[in-house]
């Protein structure tokens, strides 16, 4: 009898797992939809919506969709805002009932539905009608609102959310982009300011040249912000439509912007059109040819705007590739200095070859890199022997690869920009010369010590240092790392050390930069302190080799003295630096 109960176990199994299938999965979809749709107000997709007209007592909204976008017929026809269409459509389909009041009501007065706030007619794609609704007054609780269909007399209510959305101002249901387009695909810039129409293209990644009214290089900077702004930036309001006349907006004679797209016979633009300045709303009136509606946009479209031809062409006064430069000259009134790229790592060559700071050599370049004229003197190389016949500052850039160095010379000027002094600058064999901010002749001018490697020891880790010995007061201790945190003081007296006191003294160690040098022999050691130091530190790698010794003088107002074990020298360094020197053994003692 046994095969009869596997048998029976087994059909029962099977139907067990026929049954999940079939409710679980293939009829599960079926039932979520069918509890979504429960109580909603119409069983529709949003998709399916293709036209929603919505009389309200001041106006009539009427929006229909093309393709993927919707369009704005009435109260003007314009570009409709997808995002708030299609929040009150999204309402719309979802709204559920929440109770109905009165199938058969007297009168509609009580309800606020004589005069409804809001009569919504929706067009459903494949219903020849319809679908209606009207939205009356709210309910005494306020959260929800009288509500029902043109054709039957039923009154339900519904969330106030949907009048909310259904009552928005006009302008909430108007697209607020200014011009709509891919930065990438513009072949083309055009202003006309003034009669004066000047044209720009791409030339390269980021690169842009003037075309009209003269070949000049364009400012790739500027354009991508101008365009950028056109992007995104939002109209802030609509002040009229088909307004009598323009001259009021400064419309009249605008500024004409076109943005072009594609090339020969595939080219397109959009353009806009840019009139007077509204202050008091940090706006300017705005127009697009063939769109009777004035636009009020931000101000910083018209800022960002270039209306002349100066503001248009290329500011940067060195224009160089910082991943191929392999030398740089400098030559100012602190000397010259001459300087190498080595792998990654730069060194100066003249007066002395000594190691360079990399972060001050960089922040050399990249002083040249953002230099920006503030105007212009001179179009060609003559113009450069008249304005910078005896520069302050000369520094000379080598890139790999180039046949010669760019070299730009900077020198005084008695001009001034908002009160600011300014200074020529310029490159050799090229012009113009340009104005610049007067700070960069100090900025510029760079001695040898301005730019050598001014770090007391060359770069450690600290967990390479094994052993430490420390003198101080009379007194002397040695240290010994255990492991990666831990350390011990093994003299004079064994014991734990304080690791962290002992982790800041290496650390701090590392990080020291002298500011200057005092004695480059080491002479005169008594005068900085140095016969008899307040503090002696050496460092020992695990093989017992030396990794660096720090001894310290005399401590002055705004420097101390300091004597490596690796050089003669004595070097002067901000006391900031060292902090409170440690207290032996006290301080290091655990």
């Amino acid at each position: 009898m046994r095969w009869k109960t596997t048998l029976f176990l087994a059909i029962l199994l099977v139907t067990l797992g026929i049954f999940y299938y079939v409710y679980e999965i293939r009829l599960s979809p079926e039932r979520e939809k069918s509890a979504q749709a429960k109580g909603r107000l119409w069983t529709v997709e949003q998709k399916d919506v293709e036209e929603v007209i919505v009389k309200r007592k001041a106006d009539t909204v009427h929006v229909k969709r093309e393709g993927a976008d919707w369009v704005l017929l009435a109260p003007v026809k314009a570009r409709a805002d997808r995002s708030t269409v299609d929040d009150l459509i999204t309402n719309l389909v979802t709204t559920r009932v929440d109770r109905e009041i009165d199938p058969n009501p007297a009168g509609l007065a009580d309800f606020g539905l004589d005069a409804p706030s809001v009569d919504l007619s929706v067009k459903v794609k494949g219903k020849a009608d319809p679908l209606t609704l009207l939205l009356g007054g709210k309910n005494p609780t306020g959260a929800w609102v009288y509500g029902k269909a043109k054709d039957k007399p039923a009154v339900f209510t519904v969330s106030d959310s949907l009048l909310r959305d259904a009552t928005r101002a006009t302008a909430d249901f108007r697209d607020k982009t200014i011009l709509a387009f891919d930065k990438k695909d513009v072949t083309g810039l055009e202003i006309v300011a003034d009669g004066v129409r000047m044209s720009v293209e791409p030339e390269a990644e980021s690169k842009w040249k003037i075309t009209k009214p003269v070949s000049l290089r364009a400012d790739g900077e500027a354009i991508s912000d101008f365009l950028d702004k056109l992007r995104f930036t939002k109209v802030k309001e609509f002040p009229a439509d088909a307004p009598r006349s323009l001259a009021r907006y400064g419309l009249d004679r605008p500024v004409r912007v076109t943005i072009f797209f594609g090339k020969e016979k595939d080219r397109t633009f959009q353009a806009l059109l840019l009139g007077n300045e509204e202050p008091a709303k940090q706006g300017v009136y705005a127009m697009r040819p063939g769109d009777r509606s004035v636009l009020l946009v931000g101000d910083d479209v018209w800022k960002a705007l270039p209306k002349t031809v100066g503001a248009l062409r290329d500011k940067m006064v060195v224009d160089y590739d910082r991943d191929k430069v392999a030398g740089l000259e400098v030559e100012s009134p602190k000397g010259k200095v001459t300087l190498a790229k080595e792998g990654e790592k730069w060194r100066i060559t003249a007066p002395e070859p000594v190691a360079a700071d990399d972060g001050e050599v960089s922040g050399l370049l990249f002083k040249l890199r953002e230099m920006r004229a503030a105007g212009f003197f001179g179009e060609g190389p003559a113009s450069i022997d008249r304005y910078l016949a005896k520069p302050v500052v000369k520094i000379s850039l080598r890139e790999q690869g180039a046949t010669a160095a760019k070299t730009l010379l900077v020198g005084p000027s008695p001009e001034k920009r908002r009160g600011r002094p300014m200074a020529y600058a310029g490159m050799v064999g090229q012009g113009p010369v340009m104005l610049v901010d007067a700070q960069y002749v100090g900025d510029l001018s760079k001695s040898a010590n301005d730019l050598r490697d001014r770090a007391l020891f060359g770069f450690f880790d600290p967990r390479d240092v094994k052993r430490m010995r420390v003198k101080s007061g009379g007194q002397a201790m040695a240290l010994e790392r255990k492991s990666e945190t831990e350390w011990r003081v093994t003299e004079p007296k064994a014991g734990k050390a304080r690791e962290n006191k002992v982790a800041d003294l290496l650390y701090n160690f590392r990080s020291l930069r002298w500011k200057e040098v005092v004695s480059v022999k080491g002479d005169d050691a008594a005068k900085y302190g140095l016969d008899a130091p307040v503090l002696e530190v050496t460092l020992y790698k695990a093989d017992g080799k030396e990794l660096g010794s720090l001894r310290v003088g005399k401590k002055e107002a705004d420097k101390v003295y300091v004597r490596t074990g690796g050089s003669p020298a004595i070097f002067a360094l901000d006391p900031k630096q060292l902090g409170d020197l440690p207290k032996i053994p006290d301080d290091l003692q655990g």
